[in-house]
């Protein structure tokens, strides 16, 4: 993968943290920025328009769940978590307000590369779809694979890159019944470790965003007992 500008946000405040990160990824090419505070994290973010953020969630002002909370508001950037916490709730809450990884500490600083390359391959590697737009329901529904970009009634809907692949790869094959640990497979990181469980906060995120009846969904269809497929027309 091409880093050449590249530009990452580091947000921690624990400097030898900071500095290993930092080390690591400037080696192999990234542009790495850094915030040691919430406040200071949000107005590098304005000024920088980092390609991905690095973000602890304990921090002394501002935590990290209000910090991602307030990027997605407008904005798409691949998040990966940073933390000390190791539960599954912990986890899944982290996802469920957006962020695309979870890496707890200690780490080791290889899995963190590892894991920033494939959130960032995943962000721009969208091809195989025979065409670039495409529609469903009578336009109700468009999706921009080159742009990344997802309309609802003609108004954008902001999908994280969790979200815009799963999305993707159910419109890809729109009869396959994909399982969790498939669409685990496809769409989320290679080096994924954790429960089949956040594809459930995934799916339900997208369904509140893109269907007009998250409860009886028409796009996001549960097959039970096996998993989910696209019932887009």
């Amino acid at each position: 993968m091409d880093k050449l500008g590249k530009k990452i946000l580091v947000v921690d405040d624990e400097p030898k943290i900071v500095e290993v990160i930092k080390s690591y990824l400037e080696n192999i090419g990234y542009e790495i920025v850094t915030a040691e505070n919430g406040k200071q994290a949000l107005d590098l973010f304005e000024k920088t328009k980092p390609s991905l953020i690095i973000l602890d969630l304990m921090l002394p002002d501002i935590s990290g769940e209000d910090i991602c909370r307030n990027i997605r508001k407008n904005s798409r950037v691949p998040i990966i978590m940073l933390t000390a916490k190791v539960e599954e709730n912990s986890m899944l809450t982290g996802l469920d307000i957006g962020a695309d990884d979870y890496v707890t500490k200690p780490f080791s600083p290889k899995q963190l590369v590892a894991r920033v390359n494939a959130v960032l391959r995943r962000s721009q590697d969208d091809s195989g779809l025979l065409s670039n737009v495409i529609s469903f329901n009578h336009d109700e529904l468009v999706v921009d694979i080159i742009k990344r970009e997802v309309k609802r009634k003609d108004v954008d809907v902001y999908l994280t890159p969790n979200e815009f692949n799963i999305l993707k790869n159910l419109i890809r094959y729109p009869k396959k019944v994909f399982t969790r640990n498939e669409l685990i497979d496809f769409s989320l990181n290679e080096h994924f470790e954790g429960y089949d469980r956040i594809i459930d906060t995934h799916i339900k995120n997208l369904r509140q965003k893109i269907e007009g009846n998250p409860k009886n969904p028409k796009y996001i269809l549960t097959v039970y007992g096996v998993g989910y497929r696209f019932g887009g027309e």
